[in-house]
């Protein structure tokens, strides 16, 4: 399945009190790798920006003035995150915003257009909990080089999330190994003998402990073996 990592900015914290996605960015993983596939627009909101959000993101209005609406690159944001999973670091205010900007327009909500939604910010609570879990703090706890991130910008945010995400996952895809049988190219390189197997019985004193061990275990109800014996 490909990976979408998205990351917005907006012209305040609440979309229900009207406020709108001013830049909107994601990147593409397919196989735990940056392809060079990405989304990015900034997006003239027509409406004022909150300071409080500005000084967050840095992006004034004015700049925004000749940017294209969001209806107008809805379409090929659709296309780019449909049937993917889409990752985002505090998913429901992301989600919510997308989710609202695409009901102005008549279009179906995040939930239905992608095949799943992940929210790495959860993902990091359940690994560090009672530890600060923002982008930045796990940057750090990580080993990533967030150096140019001086202000919250959706694109370089999309890509550090994907650092960030194949990092908290390291190692998952060692548990989709098939480990019920070695590949033919470990069996080619196993040694071959035609030696008689080597059986090795207990002794006395083992077989008198192991029956100790057991006379413990059945006082205690949680003692199979003399079940399965019979």
């Amino acid at each position: 399945m490909r990976q979408i990592f998205l990351d917005t900015e907006t012209t305040g914290l609440y979309h229900a009190q009207g406020h709108r996605v001013i830049e909107i960015a994601a990147v593409e993983v397919v196989n735990r790798r940056l392809t060079k596939h990405h989304f990015h627009y900034y997006l003239n909101p027509d409406r004022e920006i909150d300071q409080g959000a500005q000084e967050v993101h840095g992006i004034s209005l004015e700049f925004l003035q000749d940017k294209p609406r969001f209806a107008e690159i809805a379409n090929e944001l659709i296309t780019f995150i449909a049937d993917a999973e889409l990752i985002m670091h505090n998913a429901p205010f992301d989600v919510g915003f997308l989710n609202s900007e695409l009901g102005l327009i008549g279009q179906k909500t995040v939930e239905v257009i992608t095949a799943k939604i992940t929210d790495t910010l959860k993902i990091a609570k359940e690994m560090r909990p009672g530890q600060r879990n923002n982008l930045d703090a796990l940057c750090r706890h990580f080993g990533i080089d967030n150096s140019k991130r001086t202000l919250h910008g959706a694109l370089l945010d999309a890509e550090l999330l994907a650092d960030v995400y194949m990092a908290m996952t390291r190692g998952q895809e060692s548990l989709m190994m098939e480990l019920d049988k070695p590949s033919q190219k470990n069996l080619e390189a196993m040694p071959h003998s035609n030696a008689p197997l080597l059986v090795k019985l207990a002794n006395s004193a083992e077989t008198s402990a192991h029956e100790d061990y057991l006379a413990s275990l059945a006082k205690s109800g949680n003692c199979l073996w003399h079940t399965l014996e019979h």
